[in-house]
């Protein structure tokens, strides 16, 4: 459930800070307006782990697309051109 409170709300820190980590999502009002969602550490984190999932499935989805296509070397090739390029 999501809860609504007013900046001035924030000054009590102990209350705030348990308020956020009861509720899911802590929207903070100025003047009446949004100025802020506030969410729990393990809130944020959860939502940085799927973030980091989406991003590399989108990347397992375009090496796949680039294999379907042909458009890949295979490591002997990839290895040469790198020694090459710098000189190793």
């Amino acid at each position: 459930m999501s809860a609504c409170v007013p900046v001035r709300d924030m000054k009590d820190t102990a209350a705030f800070t348990t308020l956020v980590e009861s509720e899911r999502d802590v929207t903070v009002t100025k003047n009446g307006y949004e100025a802020m969602h506030c969410i729990s550490s393990d809130q944020y984190r959860l939502m940085q782990e799927e973030i980091a999932k989406a991003k590399l499935l989108s990347r397992m989805m375009l090496a796949e697309d680039e294999i379907s296509q042909g458009d890949y070397s295979d490591y002997e090739s990839f290895a040469a051109s790198i020694r090459d390029k710098y000189g190793l």
